[in-house]
């Protein structure tokens, strides 16, 4: 077939896809133009495989070429952009915020983790001092489920025999559940989220000095301290992002409060996006390592040590930028 011919026939379907393309790179095609458009593609390129194979001139192929390169980067553009903006948050976009609000990062840091070990030591010389804090049902329950006889750890006596895959859906509800209240707290001008920081500090730190004490420690901390680098981690990261939201209510600078709000909320529910991801590696580990009896003691702290070294290389260096020597 001469070009001239090929051309005539098939000049009018080009012409339409280009349309279609300008109206997907404008976003204002329809949901039906959407459907149709692999279809077009792929006949789109079958043309120009055929004008290459004929050797039809330059001025045909070209825009052809063109068209082709359009469609293409049309109809991978929203899975490509997706999954690289994804990545590109978990492995920079996420640490780099942590950085950025790291005044709030600290103030967070220091109530729950403040209160967890004040807590915990000071229950070594008042022992008594745990029931004014954890009800003693709960203290009794903690004591079963951390008991040096157990069989699994980390488990109350009615779940021992629940499956692994259970009690990680579990544990996933239960922390989301916790970093959700501590960041919607800070709504309440902050107070909502130091509140939530400090008690959550209280309740582990209290039930983690009891235990201790008792001569329980080996079996709670070989079991918590492999999860507890991403979970306690991001429960302070909840508390950062609901306390940045309170101080934007209470000194929104030039901008009305309702503007400074929004601004720290989307900082913030940023900031819940990586906290979530925090939470589903512990609820893993938690579910698939940490209950495990047959790992010795030594070797738990020794991976749970390189967990917590891992969270805070991540969140410390991750996204930086490196500069070329000149």
């Amino acid at each position: 077939m001469k070009q001239s011919q090929f051309e005539t026939r098939h000049q009018p379907q080009w012409q339409r896809f280009e349309q279609l393309l300008g109206r997907l790179e404008r976003g204002k095609a329809r949901a039906d133009e959407c459907r149709q458009f692999p279809q077009d593609y792929r006949r789109l390129c079958q043309h120009l495989a055929l004008a290459r194979e004929r050797g039809y001139s330059s001025y045909l192929v070209d825009p052809l070429e063109q068209l082709a390169l359009r469609g293409h980067q049309q109809f991978y553009r929203h899975r490509s952009q997706a999954g690289a903006q994804l990545l590109g948050f978990v492995l920079a976009g996420f640490p780099q915020l942590v950085r950025q609000q790291w005044r709030f990062v600290l103030a967070s840091s220091l109530l729950f983790f403040g209160s967890l070990l004040s807590i915990a030591l000071l229950i070594q010389f008042y022992p008594d001092l745990v029931y004014s804090v954890v009800d003693t049902a709960q203290v009794e329950q903690m004591q079963n489920m951390y008991d040096p006889a157990s069989s699994r750890l980390g488990r109350s006596a009615e779940r021992a025999a629940s499956e692994d895959w259970m009690m990680f859906g579990y544990y996933i509800m239960h922390n989301i559940g916790i970093a959700f209240q501590t960041f919607a707290g800070g709504l309440l001008f902050g107070l909502g989220s130091g509140f939530f920081l400090l008690f959550n500090g209280l309740a582990i730190g209290a039930i983690a000095g009891h235990l201790t004490q008792i001569g329980y420690g080996q079996t709670f901390w070989s079991f918590v301290i492999g999860h507890g680098a991403f979970e306690l981690t991001a429960i302070a990261l909840a508390g950062a992002a609901g306390l940045q939201m309170g101080w934007a209510l209470l000194a929104p600078g030039r901008l009305p409060r309702s503007e400074a709000l929004r601004l720290a909320a989307r900082q913030g529910v940023r900031m819940i996006g990586g906290v979530t991801l925090f939470l589903l590696i512990a609820a893993f580990i938690e579910a698939y390592w940490s209950s495990m009896t047959a790992p010795s003691p030594g070797l738990k702290y020794l991976v749970g040590a390189a967990l917590w070294l891992l969270v805070a290389a991540y969140l410390i260096g991750a996204g930086r930028q490196r500069h070329a020597p000149v």
